[in-house]
């Protein structure tokens, strides 16, 4: 599965028209989008307003809010017309999304303050493919959109929720419109934008399931890399998030993340951490360069990036970091980043109780 793109977007619109397309002589306005308090009328509006704010947001580079406008039909717009705007808006936001560079974000409240190209485009194809199916459901129409469109939207929207069976009816379920066996109903749900942290000279980005997936079989998980990249490092971690997430525990913000340069816009290494809080609220960190980006001051300005992150949430208390005995390197990472030396006690208790390998030196920080 490649990168997200205006044509996923264009591919989602096109398919939204054509099962709309036979009802357009119908009255909207009197007929509820299947389980939502809108008509038919409101919600194929709702659409072409999102995806019209949606390129706005991407291509005006909004910073802090929304970009102040809206969408506003000509007075007598029939539905037809309605369709013709969510093309218009489809291409609008298809081409806002190829060209912008990769590493621009944008403002989206929704969990992180900002998004891509890859994000807005998801967002995009999440409201026609949703959203088309409220407005068939209640019209009384087929619709059956695509499954690789909809897997998209789940690994990049909802890296916190399990696959199901088939990733249409798991977005259903996960966005509280239908059911999956053995899993309870949704009935408040939020789609989730990758976070990325940003330092001086890096940005910390998040890795997307399906990014992690790529990583981990080979690829470059839609990132450019320096010369050496990624090391062997990074794709074991993405091995590790792509199990968390088939598994259903994946929390993207104690995921992995790229570190990528600002000023060149190439990926030089990873960190990430082993998993979410355990009930002591420790957690675990780990990262790794390329060698030609070693020697310059990136790993320590990241850990510091990332431990800081962390030791600011509520549920985090202690950050460790396990290195081998003769790694001198990586120890006076850590210790730059404000990392000690735990005390023989702390690493008994590591080596006995949470499955430490007495090969490595146990370095912690504190709130």
């Amino acid at each position: 599965m490649g990168a997200m793109s205006g044509d996923d977007v264009g591919k989602a619109v096109e398919g939204c028209v054509a099962a709309l397309r036979p009802a357009v002589d119908r009255d909207w306005e009197r007929v509820a989008a299947g389980s939502l308090e809108w008509s038919c009328r409101q919600t194929a509006e709702h659409v072409a307003g999102a995806l019209l704010a949606y390129a706005g947001q991407l291509a005006g580079r909004a910073r802090d809010s929304y970009v102040p406008f809206s969408l506003t039909l000509d007075e007598g717009t029939d539905n037809a017309g309605l369709l013709q705007v969510v093309e218009t808006a489809g291409v609008l936001l298809a081409t806002t999304v190829r060209t912008t560079p990769p590493g621009v974000r944008a403002f989206h409240p929704h969990p992180f303050g900002s998004a891509d190209r890859e994000g807005f485009a998801a967002m995009g194809v999440a409201e026609v493919l949703l959203h088309t199916h409220d407005l068939t459901e209640g019209l009384g129409l087929a619709h059956a959109p695509d499954e690789e469109l909809a897997e998209s939207v789940l690994t990049r929207l909802f890296p916190h929720v399990q696959p199901g069976p088939a990733p249409w009816p798991t977005l259903l379920w996960a966005t509280g419109r239908g059911e999956l066996p053995g899993r309870a109903p949704v009935t408040d749900w939020r789609w989730r934008n990758n976070l990325v942290i940003p330092t001086e000279r890096l940005a910390l980005t998040g890795i997307r399931p399906d990014a992690a997936r790529d990583l981990r079989l080979g690829g470059d998980g839609g990132l450019t890399w320096i010369e050496g990249g990624p090391y062997e490092g990074t794709r074991e971690a993405a091995g590790f998030l792509v199990k968390g997430y088939e598994a259903g525990v994946h929390r993207p913000e104690f995921g992995v993340f790229a570190l990528v340069r600002q000023e060149d816009g190439r990926a030089v290494g990873g960190i990430g951490f082993h998993g979410a809080p355990d009930e002591e609220g420790r957690v675990e960190i780990g990262y790794d360069l390329a060698e030609g980006a070693r020697g310059r001051g990136y790993a320590t300005e990241a850990v510091c990036a990332l431990t800081e992150a962390a030791l600011a949430r509520e549920d985090v208390d202690v950050v460790l970091a396990t290195i081998e005995h003769d790694n001198t390197a990586s120890q006076r990472v850590v210790a730059r980043a404000g990392f000690v030396r735990a005390t023989l006690d702390e690493e008994r208790i590591a080596h006995e109780h949470h499955a430490v390998d007495t090969g490595l030196r146990l370095y912690v920080r504190r709130a």
